[in-house]
């Protein structure tokens, strides 16, 4: 049998560069060899693309030292990683590509077009779904549209706090449609970089400051108290849609920001925990709904609350979830008896189906 080589492509531009190194040691360590054989390509935070020669100089960081560039041609007619060096430049054809890439830059439609240009399959969401998924403004719309619950919120622009004044007249919008305490995020940041909790009108000015550090459309949302849930989805295409059961996040923290995520080693996940009634059910359902309505392919992590009385509160879609040793897109396959390897070959074979 010829092996079809998959070009795995991890790091980034976002803030969630470290996450993508992280999840590209498992993806990686989970490609069947025997199937597959494995280009690895990462981009530095400064956006320079290099070639990297094993999971080794991932996990010791040495891969940053390198000097092989290797870029992607967006030639259809090549499928090729043109690899460049002191000797010269060579082309290594490739038959997928597999992005391990999280946030801006990569889970947002702009990579994925880059696949579309040159024809070569990929695995995950194709370039709308990955971007409307991106920006949770345009999530929520889309979420409105289907009619499935979710936070109440108002939408604050970079541009109208950049003044004391405007920032005032944000504060006072806000505080005129929420009570405190209300959550600020970044429309366009994963892994909850730059979301904050506020409790007063100092702190919602400071979140306001902050989510504006990451993008320029900022959104505010109300509090929902109950679990955090979320379900892994798979399929789409000529695949049926598949839920996985349900995880709980039990954050360290007072909500399960970056640092809570994957620094804190006391915030845990569980698999299929106690929920109100068949809530349980109501998330996985939503769950594929929502990956429909974005025009998902692959996978996506759909993120819920549940409250104590088992209403399910949509919260947001992840198109390229983490894929950590602690992440749940993985941990839910698992528990319904996909094991990482298996997995990891499924997403890539539903990628290569793609043309």
């Amino acid at each position: 049998m010829i092996k079809k080589r998959i070009l795995v492509i991890f790091g980034g531009q976002s803030s969630e560069h470290i996450v993508s190194c992280m999840s590209a040691v498992n993806v990686i360590n989970n490609i069947d060899r025997d199937t597959y054989d494995v280009l690895i390509v990462g981009i530095t935070e400064e956006g320079h693309w290099l070639l990297v020669d094993s999971v080794e100089a991932i996990q010791d960081e040495s891969w940053r030292d390198g000097t092989v560039q290797a870029v992607l041609s967006p030639d259809a007619t090549e499928k090729s990683v043109i690899v460049i060096d002191g000797t010269g430049i060579e082309k290594i054809k490739v038959d997928g590509a597999f992005p391990v890439l999280h946030g801006l830059y990569g889970e947002d439609g702009t990579i994925q077009g880059l696949f579309e240009l040159a024809k070569l399959p990929y695995v995950g969401c194709g370039v709308l779904a990955s971007a409307v998924s991106m920006d949770k403004f345009f999530t929520k719309i889309i979420a409105d549209r289907v009619g499935v619950r979710q936070a109440a919120y108002e939408p604050v622009m970079k541009e109208e706090i950049a003044g004391t004044e405007g920032m005032a007249e944000a504060v006072k919008r806000v505080e005129a449609r929420f009570a405190y305490p209300v959550f600020i995020k970044p429309s366009n940041a994963g892994s909850s970089r730059g979301v904050s909790k506020a409790e007063n009108r100092e702190q919602l000015t400071e979140g306001l400051t902050e989510a504006a550090r990451h993008d320029r459309k900022i959104l505010v949302e109300e509090t929902i108290v109950g679990h955090e849930i979320e379900c892994a989805v798979f399929g789409n295409g000529k695949e049926p849609v598949i839920a996985s059961g349900v995880g709980e996040v039990l954050a360290a923290a007072e909500f399960y920001d970056f640092e809570a995520k994957y620094f804190n080693a006391e915030s845990r996940t569980v698999v299929n925990p106690e929920l109100p009634g068949d809530s349980a059910e109501r998330v996985r359902r939503a769950a594929v709904e929502i990956f429909k309505a974005v025009d998902g392919y692959g996978l996506a992590r759909v993120d819920f609350f549940v409250t104590k009385d088992g209403d399910v509160v949509f919260n947001e879609i992840n198109t390229m979830p983490g894929f950590t040793a602690i992440s749940m897109y993985p941990m839910l396959f698992e528990a319904a008896g996909i094991s990482k390897t298996e997995l990891v070959g499924k997403l890539i074979g539903h990628g290569m189906k793609r043309y």
